[in-house]
């Protein structure tokens, strides 16, 4: 068994223990809602409806669903209970692939003589800081020199969370003083970035979504500050996400989308919750790519996402 081999199995158990919860659940209902049937019919359909649904797979997403099933039975006449795993299994698949965002690949970047400036957002409590440690280290066995700017300056847990991953990971933190003007932080990180050869930066910002004019506002500063260093920075807007939340994650990233331009999503927690559907409804609705997921505390437990791997173990 080769190094990739090794890494790969890793990943794989990995992702299949952190969807434990999520199987155990969402496999437990549909089971109820197949109990005493011997065909899917539109009870056994109103049943899996109120399973997906009550999974955090999303109202929209379900429907789709269902209607897909719906027309596989009208089909082929008589569709056995005992098959729908598989059914569910294909149908689910084929939705996800069917919406034309890319999974993430790698950890490699596009060369370029400027550093990869990543912009990353959320509000505070999902593991957003905690995430960009997880990044960084991913980055840095890429064998990437990362450099982390702290432009959450709003709260001092924060600025010293970030700085211990930086001494964890081994990647320089830039900071100022509480309550410095965040798109300071940027400006600061970026050119420091620069002028040292760094190939990726990553900058936490404030978590707060009371007020999207004041949070947009706020982005758009840094933005064009970023970009008096880095013509086209940032490169990637990261929305980060916790899928213990359920339906709070499809909110969060709906508010997020409209106050700036979200180019990527990162789903946190997933070890820990029984919602895990909800990456399934978020990578659906939202044209946004789910280009990350959390599913483990460990360092190495962030993993690409990959919808076909995902659909796999969560059907295993």
């Amino acid at each position: 068994m080769g190094l990739f081999d090794i890494f790969s199995k890793n990943k794989q158990e990995d992702l299949d223990k952190g969807l434990e919860k999520t199987k155990t659940g969402f496999f437990d209902k549909l089971k109820r809602a197949v109990a005493g049937k011997s065909k899917v019919d539109d009870d056994v359909l109103d049943n899996l409806e109120e399973v997906l649904i009550t999974s955090d797979v999303g109202v929209d997403t379900t429907l789709k669903i269902i209607e897909r099933i719906q027309a596989r039975v009208a089909r082929d006449k008589y569709v056995d209970t005992a098959e729908l795993n598989s059914i569910l299994k294909e149908e689910i698949a084929s939705l996800l692939e069917e919406n034309n965002t890319a999974d993430g690949s790698s950890f490699d970047l596009p060369k370029s003589d400027n550093p990869y400036v990543i912009l990353v957002v959320g509000v505070n409590g999902v593991g957003k800081t905690t995430t960009i440690g997880k990044l960084a280290y991913q980055f840095k066995k890429a064998g990437k020199k990362v450099y982390l700017g702290a432009a959450d300056t709003f709260r001092a847990a924060a600025v010293d969370q970030l700085v211990i991953w930086g001494e964890r990971v081994g990647c320089p933190v830039v900071k100022q003083n509480m309550g410095s003007d965040p798109a300071s932080v940027a400006f600061d990180t970026l050119s420091s970035a620069k002028a040292n050869g760094a190939d990726v930066v990553l900058i936490d910002t404030a978590g707060r979504l009371h007020n999207k004019v004041n949070l947009m506002n706020e982005l758009t500063k840094i933005k064009e500050v970023m970009k008096k260093v880095v013509p086209d920075a940032p490169h990637e807007v990261l929305l980060v996400l916790d899928g213990s939340t359920g339906q709070n994650a499809y909110e969060q990233a709906k508010q997020f989308s409209k106050a700036t331009d979200v180019s990527s999503l990162a789903i946190t927690k997933l070890d820990g919750t029984a919602k895990g559907g909800v990456v399934i409804g978020i990578s659906d609705q939202f044209k946004i790519p789910v280009k990350y997921i959390g599913v483990g505390e460990g360092i190495d437990n962030l993993q690409l996402f990959n919808k076909r791997e995902f659909v796999e173990s969560l059907f295993k």
